[in-house]
């Protein structure tokens, strides 16, 4: 796969994707119990995904960091939304969208595919 250059080194620059989230403390289980068939939804199905952490800042508020081989394969996965019950099942729990946002991967280590594991 060929990664887009758009640092100044040449190197190649992954989308970072920032959705901050509520999910009530009741329904984290049901968050955390969906997010594997997520996860591996995307893999399979949405080109461009390179891989995901999930990030619990406190009893009701998630980010989720993901990571894109380009801007477009953003743009995709976004259009397509809660295209599959793996993935409804993860958003079924989510209250509130609180911030989305994206933009290029910036450290170095951060944007080599190697590094996504």
């Amino acid at each position: 796969m060929t990664l887009p250059t758009g640092r100044p080194d040449g190197a190649a620059t992954v989308t970072v994707e920032l959705t901050r989230f509520r999910v009530p403390a009741a329904r984290a289980g049901e968050l955390l119990a969906a997010r594997a068939g997520m996860v591996a939804a995307f893999a399979t199905h949405r080109p461009g995904f390179l891989g995901a952490e999930l990030v619990r800042l406190d009893d009701e508020t998630w980010v989720d960091v993901v990571r894109w081989a380009r801007p477009e394969d953003l743009a995709e996965s976004r259009r397509r939304g809660a295209d599959s019950p793996a993935v409804a099942a993860f958003f079924a729990p989510i209250a509130e969208l609180l911030a989305a946002e994206s933009g290029p991967a910036t450290d170095p280590g951060a944007d080599a595919p190697e590094a996504v594991r």
